[in-house]
């Protein structure tokens, strides 16, 4: 599961659920005991009402469990359902029961009050999500990867192709020879307009653009929006779930799609790049 899939709106649904999960242990029915009498015995909670805990408490609760995990391993179902819309449907079943049964209370305690502003806040977060910008934003910023890459230089870890901020070497080039710019003219050969020793002319240099299929070199990128990562055998299910803002690493240019490894080591292709950003 990929933690840093999770989205605001996940954050402010994990809020209420833990909320919720509290609200269940304080009194459903508020008691106006006399002076003198011990009344404890006669409050109860949730927990004492299975109906009331299983439909709201424990409902609300499942439901924002599984739009958490549909987030972070997106393509399983429930009963056709995705895991997510699943989850939203029992966190609006469980604002609903809340909103009726503190309607039919006498006289409402802690318990039913902040357990229906919770489901509330629950069901509003879980539906406003995919639609509010602010919400669908990254929960955690993720740091540029600082592991050794298999691609990266020797004695520095995480500079390696692609890598945000590292020194590219251009291919072909062999380390510690200065590189001429892309087009000059390579050292020991003329450059344009000038004859060569011996009055042969010099062979040309290796292509420099990196635009055939045995000069690609793995890069660093990240996708503007979630975007899903799909086995490389091309099968119709996504493995996993690309986040925004976190770095992955493109090892192979496959059609118009590239196949990209995820930092837990999970590779597949990715079909969408349109908007990437390269690092």
């Amino acid at each position: 599961m990929n933690i840093r899939s999770l989205t605001r709106g996940d954050g402010v649904v994990i809020g209420a659920a833990v909320v919720l999960f509290l609200a269940s242990f304080l009194d459903l029915v508020g008691i106006d005991c006399p002076q003198g009498v011990d009344c404890s015995s006669y409050s109860s909670n949730a927990w004492d009402s299975l109906g009331i805990v299983m439909s709201i408490y424990i409902g609300g609760i499942i439901g924002a469990a599984l739009i958490v995990v549909g987030r972070g391993m997106p393509g399983r179902k429930v009963a056709g359902l995705d895991l997510g819309q699943f989850g939203v449907a029992l966190t609006v079943f469980a604002l609903w029961t809340a909103f009726w049964t503190i309607i039919d209370a006498n006289n409402a305690g802690a318990g039913l009050i902040l357990g229906l502003l919770a489901t509330i806040v629950l069901a509003a977060g879980a539906l406003a999500t995919p639609l509010v910008p602010a919400l669908k934003a990254p929960l955690v910023g993720a740091p540029k990867p600082q592991v050794a890459s298999p691609y990266g230089q020797p004695g520095h870890p995480g500079q390696g192709y692609g890598y945000p901020g590292a020194q590219q070497q251009p291919y072909g080039g062999q380390p510690g020879q200065p590189q001429p710019a892309y087009g000059g003219a390579q050292p020991g050969q003329p450059g344009p307009g000038q004859p060569s020793q011996g009055g042969q002319p010099g062979a040309p240099g290796p292509k420099q653009d990196g635009s055939s299929g045995g000069n690609f070199e793995p890069f660093w990128f990240a996708v503007p929006v979630a975007r899903p990562l799909y086995g490389e055998d091309g099968s119709p299910s996504p493995i996993a779930e690309l986040a925004p803002g976190t770095w992955y690493l493109a090892v192979e240019q496959r059609g118009p799609g590239l196949i990209a490894q995820t930092q837990d080591g999970r590779r597949g292709l990715l079909q969408d790049t349109t908007g990437i950003q390269r690092g």
